[in-house]
């Protein structure tokens, strides 16, 4: 075969991935965006101060791409694990020395997982110091709370897998809580853990709802949560701003790969650096002191210390309906697309104390607590 015609063979290959063809011009490129399942999911043309890094800092996005890596590490994950109480430490210790790449493998998956839940805590704080959730966003603001309390339940079914003493007693605290639930706490913990105790059915149910339900709830709500914010009308922007369109092909696509190479090597760099924590294997009858829930809970454990119902039900029940009811009650289209609007003063207030709140009682949690939940000083003597 001539090398023409394998030029042309090649580029035949391409025109049969972009139904119009290679796209050489911005008019080619626009139809190749509509004409794409992929590329689809942009619009041909976005509005120019989107392209800012400043106005989403690229939370949205890096979330996704670390929900990504993670979906594909975990698939990995699963060919070499078995959800058995006697089985599922030696996996972990199959991945880290038997398994070719298996540490740096789930040093990635743990790394990817902490991180999303920071990434989409820290999305939705932006979204809220811009009013970016007001009309016609308010549905999707909805949806966004609801992904990242799924991102919290993945992260804490995951947690368990391991089942080593650091996630048996995370675990153990963390379903705990939920007894505290007036009237039905002890059925929904018998519930998620299929008994009274942490055994082979919680494992089960935690790797099922962390491998299946959970993943497919998740993918359901970003396909959702992406398509509010095209019909939506793309990102929120301060009235009056000339909304000026460029093409998403190039200017917007260069930006989402620069921005998920970034993200892939910065997982790679802390999974060659750090790694995943393993302790002894899960024993039941040896409890550490202090136990503690995984970090984003602690928190949570330290409201707890002093009030089990108010600090573990009823303030954390306030927060989550405030955020859920919060675009239908704050309507008024004052500050949108603004960091910290002069307009919503009150409410900015508000909220950057309780975001500052939870931060400390989270630090304090992890790094002042000692046995018997007394306070401690780190790295006092």
């Amino acid at each position: 075969m001539t090398l023409a015609r394998l030029r042309n063979a090649a580029w035949a290959a391409l025109g049969s991935i972009f139904r119009v063809g290679w796209p050489r011009s911005d008019r080619a490129r626009g139809a190749a965006m509509v004409s794409s399942l992929v590329l689809h999911l942009h619009p041909a043309r976005v509005k120019r101060h989107s392209l800012r890094f400043s106005t989403t800092f690229g939370l949205g996005l890096v979330s996704f791409f670390l929900f990504a890596v993670l979906v594909a590490t975990g698939l990995l994950l699963m060919l070499y694990y078995s959800p058995h109480p006697s089985a599922a430490y030696r996996s972990m210790k199959d991945l880290e020395f038997a398994v070719a790449f298996g540490r740096p493998l789930r040093n990635v998956h743990r790394w990817a997982a902490h991180a999303m839940v920071a990434t989409v805590f820290l999305h939705l704080c932006r979204v809220f110091v811009t009013a970016a959730y007001k009309a016609p966003r308010q549905f999707n603001w909805v949806v966004g709370v609801a992904l990242l309390l799924l991102t919290l339940a993945l992260s804490f079914t995951g947690y368990l897998l391991p089942w080593d003493q650091l996630a048996y007693w995370a675990i153990t605290v963390g379903t705990s809580i939920v007894t505290y639930a007036p009237l039905v706490g002890e059925s929904l913990r018998f519930l998620l853990l299929g008994g009274h105790t942490i055994g082979e059915a919680a494992l089960l149910r935690f790797y099922v709802l962390h491998c299946v339900i959970l993943p497919c709830a998740m993918a359901l709500l970003i396909a959702l949560h992406f398509w509010r914010v095209r019909k939506d009308g793309g990102l929120a922007a301060p009235a009056g701003m000339r909304r000026r369109l460029v093409l998403a092909w190039p200017h917007l696509l260069t930006r989402e790969l620069a921005l998920l190479l970034i993200t892939l090597v910065a997982l790679a760099v802390a999974a060659l650096i750090f790694d995943a924590p393993l302790e002894q294997m899960a024993n039941p009858t040896l409890t550490p002191n202090p136990a503690k829930a995984p970090w984003y809970f602690l928190g949570l454990q330290e409201l707890v210390k002093y009030g089990a119902v108010f600090g573990g039900v009823v303030l954390p029940g306030l927060a989550l309906l405030t955020l859920l009811l919060l675009p239908y009650v704050d309507s008024a289209p004052r500050g949108v697309g603004l960091y910290f609007a002069r307009e919503r003063w009150l409410a900015n207030t508000v909220f950057t104390i309780a975001v500052a709140a939870t931060v400390i009682l989270t630090v304090i949690g992890t790094f002042f607590r000692g046995p018997n939940w007394a306070w401690v000083w780190p790295f006092a003597g």
